[in-house]
């Protein structure tokens, strides 16, 4: 882990410039006294004799810490986890479950049966390395791309199928689009649609564990198109002024819906833009399930001992589409996606880790592969079989009086539904 920490430091950038492509130290005038240095509150700075702005290449690209190639090889042994089988194993189930999971699903919204998903391609790397590193008492902010994360913590399927469903088993009673989960039990924080707001309140909860002298991190997931966000700004920043143990995790997967990168910013991706906020900051290969793990980890030790905030930013891909509104192949090429796919994805790399080791072999695979698919698509038929929640939970769970205006509605809506009701499927509501 000694690299890992090298690159976590932050170095001051105070005295040197970019000239002509190199690091130079720029001449600063002596000052025999205090009277003579800058007294400004606002940067700690010296004062210079001559006009440099500073240039956006100032640093020559933040490097990507990694510990597998794409072969699954380590390679440097002291970066290597050394982690047990049994975790290893889970990492990679996890992976394919969900993986299987988010075919089931999306083949079910393109045939009618349920009215949105969004998959998880290529990215369930990012989503199992940061799960365990994290403890399963620390809060989890996501996005709407992690349903690896609240897998990882034990999930059920039924579940994430009465979700997509919003059938009766789901806890949200069915009033959440597709893939917006949550769960107390697994403190994990419900999605919600409006982009980059999970942002500022991830930190708010960060900053009640540090008042509580808790034990606990925030880890908050978003997209680096979610980082373009106001709410991303006033997170950043909020995080260091108040000093917030909360774990920044952005995913970096090359498109917001249909904006590459190229469009969505002109710096060095969202790593670099951690130490204007004075916060610590760290680029990692998102394919790479144990360079994610190190990364978190060690940011969460940190995050907790010393009260402070840490961005990571995991440079993926997203293979399938943005969501099923979504028709990728028109903007980008189909050689683009089959090189990701292919060549660098991060279950095959783990595949190939595992295989370099002697726990998996091509025998278990297919065993695996045939075990997995029956468990989803049993959860699958049975989420089709059940009922939808009672009608009248459209007015619970808001208040804990129902106010008059909301009952008026509820007498509203019977009254209609006792005149009407041949109209509408009710049968399949519980009653």
């Amino acid at each position: 882990m000694a690299a890992l920490r090298t690159l976590l430091r932050i170095r001051a950038a105070a005295g040197w410039r970019v000239s002509g492509g190199r690091q130079v130290i720029c001449s600063r005038s002596e000052f025999t006294s205090l009277e003579e240095k800058p007294q400004f509150p606002g940067a700690s700075a010296e004062f210079v004799d001559s006009l440099e702005f500073i240039q956006p290449n100032v640093i020559s690209g933040i490097p990507i810490y990694r510990v597998m190639d794409r072969q699954g090889q380590i390679i440097n042994p002291s970066e290597d986890p050394n982690l047990p089988k049994e975790q290893v194993l889970k990492f990679y189930h996890t992976m394919t479950l969900l993986n299987t999971m988010d075919r089931i699903l999306y083949e079910s919204q393109r045939q009618g049966r349920i009215s949105f998903y969004m998959t998880n391609y290529g990215e369930e790397g990012t989503h199992v390395g940061s799960a365990a590193a994290m403890k399963d008492t620390d809060l989890v902010f996501g996005q709407y791309r992690e349903a690896g994360v609240l897998m990882y913590r034990g999930y059920p399927l039924d579940l994430f199928m009465a979700q997509c469903y919003a059938n009766a088993l789901d806890p949200g009673k069915g009033r959440q689009m597709p893939v917006h989960y949550g769960c107390k039990d697994r403190n994990f924080v419900t999605i919600s649609s409006p982009l980059a707001t999970q942002i500022p309140q991830a930190v708010g909860a960060a900053y009640a564990m540090k008042r509580e002298n808790a034990d606990h991190a925030v880890i908050c997931y978003f997209g680096e198109g979610a980082a373009s966000e106001g709410d991303a700004h006033a997170g950043f920043n909020f995080a260091a002024t108040l000093e917030c143990p909360v774990l920044f995790f952005c995913r970096n997967n090359g498109y917001a819906i249909s904006t590459p990168t190229s469009e969505q910013y002109r710096g060095d991706g969202i790593a670099a833009r951690g130490p204007g906020y004075g916060i610590m900051s760290i680029r990692v290969d998102g394919n790479d399930v144990f360079a994610v793990y190190n990364a978190t980890k060690e940011a969460r030790r940190r995050a907790v001992a010393e009260n402070q905030p840490f961005l990571i930013e995991a440079m993926t891909y997203r293979i399938g589409h943005h969501s099923t509104s979504d028709d990728s192949s028109a903007y980008r090429s189909v050689d683009e996606v089959n090189y990701w796919d292919k060549q660098d994805h991060p279950i095959s790399r783990l595949r190939h880790y595992m295989m370099h080791k002697g726990w998996w072999d091509d025998e278990q695979e297919k065993i695996w592969r045939k075990k997995s698919r029956k468990n989803v698509m049993e959860a699958f038929e049975q989420a089709e079989r059940k009922r939808k929640p009672s009608i009248e939970h459209i007015f619970t769970d808001v208040y804990t009086e129902m106010p008059p205006r909301l009952k008026k509605q509820e007498e509203s809506l019977k009254k209609h539904l006792k005149v009407y009701g041949e109209h509408y499927p009710l049968d399949s509501y519980e009653q």
